[in-house]
């Protein structure tokens, strides 16, 4: 954590859903539905809100453990204060969920015409291993296709510790 920015985590419930759901709408232009957070939740998803120092909410992200993997579902930051490493921050968050998780590999979907996202992504090592055609809404009548993307922890940081014998 910065010195100089404190934040922290916490998981999203449905009394601060609000929140969370007023920065989708501000961050993307085919925003998910109060119901697809709620889905979400139902679900036991990894669920969590990033707050600033003050209490602020900055960003979010969603979660699904797989088996040996982990599947982003959605992240996003506050775009009144994108660009500040907030999203790098998170994603740090939950690569060290995974590493508790036993979780070797992190999985996402990203749109192509994403372009900060998509280089975030590649600069924390992030790897396009596929496409899912039409995958996204794109505007009436339209779809936009996505980069699947992988990040592959590396093997002692994803294995069960081991005890040390004296």
């Amino acid at each position: 954590m910065s010195t100089c920015l404190q934040r922290s985590l916490v998981p999203i419930t449905a009394t601060t859903l609000d929140a969370v759901v007023d920065i989708e709408q501000r961050a993307y232009p085919f925003p998910w539905t109060r119901g697809n957070f709620i889905d979400s939740l139902a679900a036991g998803y990894e669920a969590q809100m990033l707050r600033g120092k003050s209490g602020e909410v900055l960003g979010y992200f969603l979660a699904m453990e797989g088996v040996d993997e982990m599947h982003l579902l959605n992240i996003a930051v506050d775009p009144r204060v994108q660009g500040q490493g907030h999203a790098r921050w998170m994603l740090d968050q939950l690569v060290s969920l995974c590493r508790r998780r036993h979780a070797p590999q992190l999985w996402l979907e990203v749109r192509p015409s994403n372009g900060s996202a998509k280089a975030l992504y590649e600069r924390y090592g992030f790897e396009e291993v596929g496409r899912r055609k039409g995958y996204y809404p794109a505007g009436p009548g339209q779809r936009e296709d996505a980069i699947v993307m992988v990040f592959n922890l590396p093997p002692d940081a994803a294995a069960p510790a081991r005890e040390v014998q004296p």
